[in-house]
């Protein structure tokens, strides 16, 4: 088995609403803002090639919808999907699962391309099962109104139009290395994959800790749909983290990919920094 680090690009959103109800004099210093406000995010997906299958975990924003849509995200950054595919020496065809996290727009958009002509949609990954939490699936579907906007059909409907949907239950197995776990407080039944690697645990923290400065746990987004259960949620899985040396991979962190956790008594904090890469 080998893991990659994949980045997408990067986008900005509102500094206030990825830090819920911390003040903008403390997050300002940990993820400073510009003049509107919006902050730096990753769009950070996961590549793991393990013999015949060839996993990745999330694709990014995607490149289908229209220019005002962008325009509210500030796009910015030289990688893509593509080119950092192109880069390990790998296409989008040579995808063989697609495991998406939740169906949010900034995990999901690169799912579903437009067709040659433009009139329809098709599978940017053609060769790919596309693996979505059972829970979260349906949920997209009828989405609640403080989601809506997040829920894009053009990049939710297609994946079952093309035959190539598979839900993720207690009982999937999409490889032997991998497992899930789910949390309910950003939205309903996220999946988290769970990778053994080298002797290593590494956890893919998708939203529930979507970069290196969400670790205090009342440090957590605006977006969240239940935001007491993502701070319980999170305050279980910090402390799994601690006590079994798990390393985190963040999604979002502008500049960080993953790091180890600590028990502090400020509670779990950073213990170092980690590249996947060297591992």
């Amino acid at each position: 088995m080998k893991l990659h680090t994949v980045d997408t690009g990067l986008f900005k959103l509102d500094g206030g609403a990825m830090f819920g109800v911390v003040p903008k004099t403390i997050w300002n210093k940990l993820n400073p803002a510009d003049d509107n406000n919006m902050i730096s995010m990753a769009m950070r997906c996961l590549l793991i090639e393990d013999g015949n299958q060839l996993i990745l975990i999330d694709n990014g924003i995607g490149n289908k919808q229209d220019d005002k849509f962008f325009s509210h995200y500030y796009l910015h950054g030289d990688a893509s999907l593509e080119k950092s595919l192109n880069k390990l020496g790998f296409s989008s065809s040579d995808i063989t699962d697609m495991i998406l996290t939740h169906l949010h727009f900034d995990h999901c958009g690169g799912s579903i391309n437009w067709n040659k002509d433009r009139t329809g949609f098709e599978a940017a990954f053609k060769n790919a099962n596309y693996w979505v939490g059972e829970e979260q699936w349906y949920e997209s579907l009828k989405p609640n109104a403080r989601e809506k906007a997040s829920f894009l059909k053009d990049n939710i409907i297609p994946i079952e139009q093309t035959g190539q949907l598979n839900l993720i239950n207690e009982a999937t197995v999409v490889n032997p290395n991998i497992s899930f776990k789910y949390t309910y407080g950003h939205t309903n039944g996220m999946v988290h994959p769970i990778i053994k690697y080298k002797g290593y645990t590494i956890m893919f923290m998708a939203d529930l800790v979507p970069t290196q400065a969400h670790l205090p746990i009342p440090y957590v987004m605006g977006y969240d749909v239940r935001p007491l259960n993502a701070m319980s949620e999170k305050e279980a899985v910090l402390k799994e983290a601690a006590d079994n040396s798990y390393i985190l991979f963040f999604e979002h962190d502008p500049t960080i990919e993953a790091c180890t956790v600590m028990h502090t008594e400020k509670g779990v904090r950073k213990q170092n920094n980690v590249f996947i890469s060297e591992l």
